[in-house]
């Protein structure tokens, strides 16, 4: 089964304190046990790092221990799709032909990717804006 994973799911399962924590854990030890093939965006790479590093959490989460966290939960276990022209122009030719506007591109770039890694499974905690993106994948489409 190949599984790709929105970047909501990596930030849960990489943070004890996250209220979808124990949820997403369970996906992140799957794909460390190689349980399937793992997916995600190289994007969400860099967007896992500025959220990690950007949550109200006391003690802060440092730049340091934010690549120790990608290094050991993400980069370790999880294949990276590259985002290309195609699928940046693809996702924005989507969201406008819905009227998306905002911050969903990104959501819609995802699917892409997860698209490019041919998922059997999509992974995310925003599933009504993944589903509204893309209705012949809701059957893909999941919360942990």
């Amino acid at each position: 089964m190949k599984v790709f994973c929105d970047t909501s799911v990596l930030v849960a399962g990489c943070v004890r304190r996250h209220p979808h924590f124990n949820r997403a854990r369970l996906v992140l030890e799957a794909a460390y046990a190689k349980k399937g093939e793992y997916f995600i965006s190289a994007h969400s790479v860099a967007e896992t790092y500025s959220v990690l590093t950007n949550l109200p959490l006391q003690p802060r989460i440092v730049p340091a221990e934010a690549v120790l966290i990608i290094e050991t939960n993400l980069l370790a276990c999880f294949h990276r799709v590259a985002v290309t022209a195609k699928m940046c122009e693809r996702a924005v030719l989507r969201c406008a032909e819905l009227g998306a506007p905002g911050g969903i591109i990104y959501d819609a770039l995802l699917l892409e990717c997860a698209r490019a890694a041919e998922a059997d499974r999509i992974y995310t905690f925003n599933t009504r804006d993944f589903q509204r993106l893309a209705p012949d994948l809701v059957a893909c489409i999941a919360a942990p």
